[in-house]
Parts: structure tokens; C-alpha cells; sequence
């Protein structure tokens, strides 16, 4: 079968999941931007900041792990046990650790009030970690399927707590006080309990899923194999400090916003702000998750044979120009998407295009990644992510005390345009690609263009200005299509 089409194929079902996820998640924004305040919402953008960091040591590399070694069929079995009773063993000593010390932890983290976040999200992080790898299995198996349909039951499962908690349980209490359904809810359900509700109802899908996954698994057949694990953990811990570095680069500016901010008084609200408009550019972000679901297995999968390099080229070609008119779909309708949070947090609309560019030169640059990870030269693509950390940590110290949040995205896109470009020259010198750089710069130049001209005031009549946008992205479109007709029908014809 023809690898290229594969891969879309796995994208779009293994997507399918993320993307309904992330746009139904996406969809909450507007929810929860009008039911919580700024300052409430940034509670939520700052916990789930931190637990996107210790998820990354949680898992310390062992997904990829699980790639790597699992690549010969008679081995997987071996490779499965270990690396999930390892990842069992670790989850249930963090579990332990954190809820002993909850009260110290919800003190330090300025919610003295609320230990239990601090213990919801450490059953959350803990299930999540095991599940890693019952999911990886079920991608290098081929069960796309099976992926998706747990994938979207956790899906249906949190959005549907999230409307039952913040919509349903207030308006039963508000509109029927009396009634035996608003008695029901009073035992279950607390107003002030508040944003709380989103955490119970993420680790009430959690549990739901860590559920389904091990229905599949035999426990009693699980066995670690300590030379293994030796060997897997060798691979694995450059990955975890590519992980660590990689979070830091992604969250760090949300964990550290309200301290560096002069107004610590409106500290909060700036980061729910900061946190809401950030849920706009992380559409970008949609689609690169969507392809690293399918792109990592696929990339050890395509490594032997002689096309390899040239198919990694075409990929990067294509994933460029998807994320391209990503940015121009959302820049050039931006008043409309603002719509989706509330008036309180709109002001934060200019960070939209340079976390947008910021997300496009980080998956660029997970596509450059292939280079360290087929020459198990890992320890070379921890020292890149570290780079871009000690990058982000540099910039954000000095820019958010001067520009607030728009210096926390700036951080952001300066390290990831570091990280690419750096990738970009040492992959050339261990594993060459001849990417097609003068077709990226050339598209890349048009959008820029096309985005120029959107923000020069030509008119201030609201459809006329949405006309001549529409009227740039359809000829951008032609010009596309007509560009590279010559190019689908050689991947078609010749299987690259």
C-alpha cells in the first residue's frame, strides 16, 4: 500500500478522536469564559500547566520506549509487560507521595483552600501514565479503531460531566428549587465547588478509560525483564529530558505568568486570559497531535526501506501547507473565532498569530525529530529541547515583566523557531533529507502576504473586508492546487 496514503488513512482515524476532543474542548472555552471569571479561569490554565509537565516525567520516554523495541512481533509481548508494570510501579509511588503531602503542595501553589485538586489531579496523571502505553499498543497493532472509540468515549464522557456540573445541576437548583431532581443534586453537587467541577469531571473520564484499556490487558502474563528494561530506560531517559524541556517550552510561561507580572492583584485574571486565547491558536496545535499520532510509528516503519528519506521530505512538504491554511483560515476570520471566548478575555486576541507561527515551527520541528530518533542519538534531541528551555526560561524573564502575556508568546515563538532551525542544521549533518525548502519558503512568503494585506484597514465595512479575505484564500487555493497537481499524481503513480 502506498505508505503516503497509509498515513493519511491512520491520521484522519487516529485524528478523528483528537480532533473532536480538541474541538469539543475547544467549544467548552466558550463555557467556561462566561460562567468563571478571568481570575477563576486562570486556576485552570495554571494546574493543567503543571500536569502537563509531570505527566511528561511520569512517562519518562517510555511511549516512545515502547516504539523502538517493540518493532519485532516476537519481542512485543516482552516489551509490553515491562514497560507497563514499570510505568504501574512509578504511578502508584507518585500517588502515594502526593496525596500524603496535599495540603502542602494546595499551600504552596496559593489554593490553601482546595487540597483536593491536588489529589484529583494526581489520580488523573496517574491513570493517564499507565494508559500511555495500552494505547501505544493498540497503534503499533493496527487498531486505529479500537484507539478511537476509547479515545472518544473519554471524549464524550468529560464534556458531558462538564455540561451536567457548570450548566445542568445550577439551572435544575435555580429554575426548580423544590423538586425532587433539585433535592437529588443538592447531595451531590456544591456551588462552590466551581471550576472544580472541570477537574472531577477530567478524572471521572480518566477512570473510565484506564477501565476500558485493561479490559484488553492479561495481567497475569505481564512479566519485567530487568535487562530490558535496562535497555529501554537507556533509550528513554534523553527522551524524558527532551519531554521536560518540551513542556517547559509549552507551559512554563503559563506557570510562571503571575509571578512575573508587576499587577500581581490582576495576576490571575491575565493568565486566564492569557489561557483562553491560547485554546484559539491551539487549533494548529489540533492538527500536529492529529499527525504525530500516526507520524511516530510511521517514521520507524518506513526506516528500511530505500524511498525513506524522500517520503519524510514529502511529508514535511505537505504538513507545512496544511498548517499554512490553518493560520490563514483562523487570521483571516479572527473577529469570528474571538467570538468563541468571552468579552472579558478578548482582549488577548494578538497573541493568536504568534502562537499560531509559534505551533507551526514546533511541529516542523517534531518532523525534523525523526533524524535523532532512527539514529538512537536521543541524547542529541535532549540537548535541542534544552536549548530552546533554557531559551524560553530566558525570554520569559525578561519579557513578561515588560509586555505581560504577548512577551510569554514571543518567548515562545523565538524558541521554537530556535529549536527548528537548530534541528534542521545538525539533522542535515547526521541523517540528510533533501527537504524542499524553496517551495516552504515560497508558500510561506505568500501567507505572509495574504495575512499583510488582512490587517491594512482597506475598509471598515465588516462584510467587504470578510470578501476580500475570502477572495485571497480562494485564489491561494487555486494556486495550490495548480502547483502541486503534478506532485499528486507522481505520489500516486510511483507509491512515494
Amino acid at each position: 500500500m502506498n505508505p503516503l496514503k497509509k498515513l493519511a488513512g491512520q491520521t484522519a482515524i487516529y485524528g478523528l478522536p483528537t480532533i473532536l476532543g480538541r474541538l469539543l474542548n475547544y467549544l467548552l472555552v466558550p463555557l467556561y469564559t462566561r460562567v468563571f471569571i478571568p481570575a477563576e479561569y486562570g486556576i485552570v490554565t495554571e494546574l493543567y500547566a503543571y500536569v502537563a509537565f509531570l505527566f511528561v516525567i511520569l512517562t519518562f520516554g517510555m511511549e516512545t520506549a515502547f516504539f523502538r523495541f517493540a518493532s519485532q512481533a516476537d519481542f512485543r509481548k516482552k516489551v509490553f509487560g515491562t514497560s507497563l508494570l514499570t510505568l504501574i510501579v512509578t504511578s502508584f509511588f507518585f500517588l502515594v507521595i502526593v496525596y500524603g503531602s496535599a495540603p502542602f503542595l494546595s499551600m504552596k501553589l496559593g489554593y490553601t483552600g482546595h487540597p483536593e485538586y491536588v489529589k484529583w489531579f494526581a489520580m488523573i496523571l496517574a491513570m493517564d501514565a499507565i494508559s500511555t502505553i495500552p494505547y501505544a499498543n493498540l497503534r503499533l497493532e493496527n487498531k486505529p479503531f479500537r484507539f478511537a472509540f476509547i479515545k472518544v468515549s473519554n471524549i464524550v464522557i468529560n464534556i458531558g460531566f462538564n455540561l451536567f456540573f457548570i450548566l445542568l445541576c445550577p439551572y435544575i437548583i435555580r429554575q426548580f428549587p423544590d423538586s425532587a431532581a433539585s433535592g437529588l443534586i443538592n447531595h451531590i453537587y456544591n456551588p462552590e465547588t466551581g471550576v472544580g467541577y472541570i477537574f472531577i469531571s477530567n478524572l471521572i473520564a480518566s477512570l473510565v478509560t484506564f477501565i476500558m484499556l485493561f479490559t484488553e490487558v492479561r495481567v497475569k502474563s505481564l512479566t519485567v525483564d530487568r535487562n530490558l528494561l535496562k535497555q529501554m530506560l537507556s533509550y528513554s531517559w534523553p527522551l524524558l529530558i527532551f519531554g521536560l524541556a518540551g513542556i517547559v517550552n509549552e507551559t512554563f510561561d503559563r506557570v510562571i505568568l503571575k509571578h512575573l507580572l508587576p499587577d500581581k492583584a490582576g495576576a490571575m485574571a491575565q493568565l486566564g486570559i492569557y489561557g483562553a486565547c491560547y485554546k484559539v491558536s491551539i487549533l494548529m496545535t489540533l492538527f500536529i497531535q492529529t499527525y504525530r499520532y500516526a507520524a511516530e510509528p510511521f517514521f520507524f516503519d518506513q526506516a528500511g526501506k530505500s524511498d525513506a528519506r524522500e517520503t519524510y521530505a514529502t511529508m514535511m512538504h505537505y504538513f507545512i501547507l496544511v498548517c499554512l491554511f490553518i493560520f490563514l483560515g483562523i487570521m483571516l476570520y479572527i473577529d469570528v473565532v474571538m467570538v468563541f471566548v468571552g468579552k472579558d478575555f478578548r482582549e488577548g486576541a494578538g497573541v493568536v498569530p504568534i502562537l499560531l507561527l509559534a505551533n507551526l515551527f514546533l511541529g516542523i520541528f517534531y518532523n525534523l525529530s525523526v533524524w535523532f530518533k532512527l539514529t538512537d542519538r536521543t541524547k542529541d534531541g535532549a540537548v535541542i529541547s534544552l536549548s530552546g528551555a533554557i531559551i524560553t526560561l530566558i525570554l520569559n524573564f525578561i519579557l513578561i515583566p515588560v509586555l505581560g502575556y504577548m512577551g510569554a508568546a514571543w518567548a515562545t515563538l523565538i524558541c521554537y523557531a530556535s529549536m527548528m532551525v537548530i534541528s534542521y542544521l545538525a539533522g542535515q549533518k547526521h541523517y540528510p533529507v533533501n527537504y524542499n525548502l524553496k517551495s516552504a519558503l515560497k508558500y510561506g512568503l505568500m501567507t505572509a502576504i495574504i495575512y499583510t494585506i488582512s490587517v491594512v484597514p482597506l475598509t471598515d465595512i465588516q462584510w467587504q473586508k470578510y470578501l476580500i479575505n475570502s477572495v485571497m484564500l480562494v485564489l491561494f487555493s487555486i494556486y495550490v492546487f495548480r502547483a502541486e497537481r503534478q506532485r499528486f499524481r507522481s505520489i500516486a503513480n510511483k507509491g512515494y
